[in-house]
């Protein structure tokens, strides 16, 4: 439980970043979110996913 913590903290710095040091960035990312279509969106999500678990496999493995 720790761990899935410590990666939410992680999650919210890596946005707060963004969106405290990059705020014109961040409303450019979310209009071109806007006028992706789903499946991309969708896609992108799952490749996130996989790579996100590949990490985690080797990081903890």
């Amino acid at each position: 439980m720790a761990d899935f913590l410590a990666a939410i903290g992680l999650v919210l710095v890596v946005e707060g970043l963004v969106y405290g040091g990059f705020p014109g960035l961040a409303r450019k990312l979310a209009a071109e979110v806007l006028a992706t279509p789903e499946n991309v969106l969708r896609m992108g999500g799952l490749v996130a996913i996989a790579a996100g678990v590949g990490i985690v496999w080797l990081v903890r493995g």
